[in-house]
């Protein structure tokens, strides 16, 4: 019998609220939602063609490694990424889109605290041997706006080079890194989240660091 999916590769992204498609928020009882189409995984996957399989794993709400005592142990990353990648296995590349909710002031996180977060994430991942290659995608800086703001009080100083931290972090545990703040900034209205456009332009963008890890 012949594999239908010998010719695919699969992509399996584990994120947050931006990976599910949360739009930016005009209080914390708004709750929009961007159409498949529109989300940046959405966008990837229709610049990389038919051959690839694209599986969307985002949870508004999920840190690293993190319970939150607030929102509910559920949303550690950690606790669920095992589960999670042995459902989808054989995985060509794992992009693991997290680290924005790390930053709430709740948790009390530094950028290094977040960064070595990712870390113990992709080292439990490549221990599973599931996924082939990893990538890291680092969040926009978040900013203290809207209805948010306080839930994310103090996180633009106390989380200041994320980026370069956690490209170190990618780097010694051997994973491949994009800084999505190169691209795009998160939306003025809640701080946090991507506008539409946004997606749009990280989705092209993660589509050719794609092509350029697995071409």
């Amino acid at each position: 019998m012949t594999d239908d999916r010998s010719a695919m590769r699969r992509i399996l992204i584990y994120g947050d609220s931006n990976t599910f498609g949360t739009g930016p928020m005009a209080d914390l009882s708004d709750d929009p939602i961007f159409s498949k189409s529109d989300r940046w995984a959405g966008v990837m996957a229709r610049k990389l063609g038919p051959n690839w399989d694209v599986v969307v794993e985002g949870l508004p709400g999920r840190t690293t490694v993190h319970a939150d005592p607030i929102e509910g142990e559920h949303l550690n990353g950690l606790g669920t990424l095992r589960a999670i990648l042995a459902s989808h296995r054989p995985i060509d590349l794992l992009i693991l889109a997290l680290g924005t909710n790390d930053s709430k002031h709740r948790f009390g996180l530094t950028a290094q605290d977040i960064a070595l977060s990712t870390a113990r994430l992709i080292r439990e991942a490549a221990a599973t041997g599931y996924a082939a290659r990893i990538l890291v995608l680092c969040p926009p800086a978040v900013e203290e706006r809207g209805d948010l703001a306080e839930v994310f009080r103090g996180a633009p100083a106390r989380c200041a080079g994320l980026a370069s931290q956690m490209a170190r972090c990618a780097a010694h545990n051997g994973a491949d890194f994009v800084d999505a703040g190169v691209h795009i900034a998160v939306d003025p209205l809640d701080g946090v989240h991507f506008s539409r456009e946004s997606h749009t332009i990280l989705g092209q963008a993660m589509a050719a660091k794609v092509r350029e890890i697995l071409p």
